[in-house]
């Protein structure tokens, strides 16, 4: 059976602007603005589900979509970094975040290291194709990274690789725990 899971970035909100470690802000209102105007733009799915941070959920009410709570899908914990800035923790601490972005296990923040991140979403990503069907999920863009390394099977470096711009959807196409990826297509209305 084939599965097709369509991953939103949750539109843009201030901890983007300011480079900081998501604090579970809200959208921005220009977030606001460009997520309502791609109301209706998704194809229908069989189900529907958001990462539990208030930017992701915010970003669902305004595409107007019905979802479900996901906690599966939250974005990676970041423990003592969670609302400072990067520009923050890398004058504190410039080594600890050299290893953050070198070691996939690096986790001396107290959250969740790269790998584990990746596990977590690769097991999903195999719960999903067992259910099969078609999924939407509005995710964190660190979400969006890890299911691109799941599904291609690349290492854990290769999540600093990757841009997931806001309000974009990545497609991930496959079966049998074989993906197609299709990377960051514009949500708007055609």
């Amino acid at each position: 059976m084939t599965t097709r899971v369509m991953l939103v970035s949750a539109a843009a909100g201030q901890a983007q602007r300011e480079v900081r470690f998501d604090d579970d802000g809200p959208l921005s209102e220009a977030g606001r603005r460009r997520a309502r105007v791609a109301a209706g733009a998704l194809p229908p799915v069989e189900r529907s589900m958001v990462s539990p941070s208030l930017r992701c959920r915010h970003t669902a009410e305004e595409l107007g979509l019905a979802v479900r709570s996901a906690p599966e899908l939250a974005g990676c914990a970041m423990g003592a970094w969670r609302g400072r800035t990067l520009a923050e923790v890398a004058d504190g601490d410039p080594a600890a975040v050299a290893a953050w972005l070198s070691d996939p296990d690096f986790a001396a923040h107290g959250g969740e290291s790269l790998r584990q991140l990746c596990a977590r979403i690769g097991g999903w990503l195999a719960r999903t194709a067992r259910d099969g069907g078609r999924v939407l999920a509005v995710v964190e863009p660190d979400v969006v990274r890890a299911a691109a390394v799941c599904a291609l099977r690349v290492p854990e470096e290769a999540f600093w690789r990757l841009d997931v711009p806001p309000l974009t959807v990545t497609e991930l196409s496959g079966r049998d725990g074989r993906w197609n990826l299709g990377l960051g297509k514009a949500l708007d209305r055609r």
